[in-house]
This record gives C-alpha cells, structure tokens and sequence, in this order.
C-alpha cells in the first residue's frame, strides 16, 4: 500500500486513532462523531439527529450509529423536567469515551452560548479539573427530525409524588388489565429496538391498548398486532406510531354467541304398534315408539327365508333338454 498525506495548515479536524481505528463502530458513527466535533461552538446546540440528517444519515442508519455511540461512552444522554412541565432532552457528545460518572462531571461545567462573552482563562492552578480530552461538545435543545427520544415536546405539569412512582393517566378500565396492557408496551422493545417506550409513555399508551383485552383479545394478539406490517422507512416516534396503530386498528367487540333455545317437547300420543295399548312422545312424526319399532325390525330380520329347490341330477336335466321340442325351421 502507498499512502501520501499531507498535513493542512488550516479548517482541519484533530481525529483520535482511537476512533478512527474502534472495532465497534460502523462508519456513520465515526463519521458522525468527527462531524460534530468539527462544528463551531454555535451550532453544537442543535439536537444530533438533525446533524445527522444533514450528513445524510437517516431512520435506521441514524439509530444504529447513534446507539453504538451510546454504548461506547462517545454520546451520554440526561431527560428533565422544567418547572413549566417541558421534558428536555440534553446530549453529550464526547470525542473520548466517557464513563457516566465522567459525563456527569463534565455537564456540571456550562459550555458557553454563541451571545456570551467569552470566558477569561484561568490560572492553571485555579483551573476546573476536566476529564478526558477536553473537547467535549454539547448537542441539544432543538426538537428532532429523525429520533423520538430528541424531542423536546410539550407535558402539563404534574401532580406532586414519589419520584419513584410514575405518572398514570385517570382510567376507568380494570387495574389488572391496564398493568398487563402496560406489560406488553415494555415488552416490544425486546423484538424490534425502534418501538422502545419510557415507563411513563408506556403507562399513557395501555390506556388505549387495555380496550384490546376488553374486548377479548389475549395480550400475545395484542403484542402481534402491534409488530405486524413493519413501516418500510422504520420508525421515527415509537409513542406516535403505537397510538396511532393501537386506535385505527382496534378491532369490533366480540359478539356474544345466541344461545340456541331448545324446541317445546310434543304431546302425548298413542303408539299404532302391536301389542297393549299406550302412549309415547314422539321426537318427529313418527307413530310408533321405539321400542315397537325395534321389534318389527328384529322380527323382519329373525324369519327364515324359504329354502331353495335342490337342484336336478344332469341325467334329468339332459333327459329334460332332448324332450324339449325345438321350432321347425322355415322354407326359403
């Protein structure tokens, strides 16, 4: 192999071999990574989707790179509520893997906005520890185009309770259906990535899908309908594409079968059988009972049949055939 590089002397980008050489991520995460970290300081606020998309990095591409960034401490992700009741998403974008401790350290430090001053440089011995190479940009604030969990999306404020406990909508439907509904919402995520639900979106969604098992359906009929017919471009909002299927293709409710309602017996009549006189109730038409119908049969069945005539010796026979007279033949 020939290689000839050489070295500009400006608008260059400092890659690490790190990862340019990483085993476990495909070239959009690379290229993803080096993307950001080549941006200015005013545009790393956007969310990492939409840069994504720019790059043309989209639908399943897009989640792939994202999530082996993830994995591998290159991309760390915090949701919060603000006082107004808006969730919003915060990302780290990191070119060194990061440990969770570690990008929590380094989010304490605000990075600075495009219309603040610029920061005064502190002495190296009052300077804030950093960790890793401090080249660690911030992507956020901006509402996605391609993955759900970027958005910033508007949420009423909620009431005050444990933090541990989730939010619940206000439903009528049985308790115990609503947590096998919401069972089978976390349960997606198993089988295809894409439909990966919080445990509060999961707990608004199994109010429209424990109308599915009020209506008789198992929760595996449920779990098939909503894998089924998987969209050709894949999914961009796991909550959108689940509400929408759990509504459009709520089935009928089951109809209760008739009960079949049995004929009015008939009345007693008088048996047209031989023998003593009584009376039966007849299941059709018929005029006698069982019982005298039964000894027709057998009586029909147990006569002997008349015995055949025993045949002739053949010199009767031969004697019969030579005394039997024949016709004349006719004259032409």
């Amino acid at each position: 192999m020939l290689r000839h590089a050489i070295a500009p002397s400006a608008r260059y980008t400092k890659a690490s071999h790190d990862v340019i050489r990483h085993p476990r991520l495909n070239s959009d995460a690379k290229i993803l990574l080096l993307h950001v970290q080549s941006l200015p300081g005013s545009t790393t606020f956007k969310p990492l989707s939409e840069l994504a998309q720019k790059l043309g990095i989209k639908g399943r591409a897009y989640q792939k790179a994202k999530q082996q960034l993830v994995e591998n401490g290159y991309v760390h992700e915090w949701r919060s509520q603000s006082g107004g009741g808006r969730w919003l998403t915060e990302q780290l974008v990191a070119n060194t893997a990061l440990t969770g401790e570690q990008a929590s350290h380094v989010r304490e430090t605000p990075p600075a906005t495009p219309h603040a001053a610029p920061p005064v440089a502190a002495p190296p011995s009052t300077h804030s520890p950093t960790v890793g190479v401090p080249t660690a940009r911030t992507a956020g604030g901006y509402e996605p185009v391609e993955d759900n969990s970027d958005k910033t999306t508007p949420h009423p404020p909620s009431e005050p309770s444990e933090a541990s406990e989730p939010e619940r909508p206000a439903s009528t439907a049985d308790p115990t259906l609503l947590a096998r509904a919401e069972r089978v919402l976390l349960s997606l995520r198993h089988s295809r990535r894409e439909l990966h639900l919080g445990v509060r979106e999961a707990a608004k969604l199994a109010v429209e899908a424990v109308k599915w098992l009020e209506r008789g359906l198992s929760e595996s009929d449920l779990r098939q309908a909503l894998l089924a017919e998987r969209p050709k471009d894949g999914v961009r909002s796991a909550v959108g594409f689940l509400r929408y299927r759990l509504v459009q293709k709520l089935p009928e409710p089951r109809t209760t079968p008739e009960l079949f309602e049995p004929a009015r017996p008939r009345e007693l009549i008088e048996c047209q059988g031989p023998g003593k006189k009584h009376t039966f109730r007849p299941l059709l038409d018929e005029t006698e009972c069982t019982p005298c119908r039964l000894i027709a049969v057998n009586t029909m069945y147990s006569e002997a049949p008349s015995p055949a005539p025993e045949p002739l010796p053949w010199r009767e026979r031969f004697a019969r055939i030579n005394t039997t007279p024949t016709a004349a033949p006719g004259v032409g």
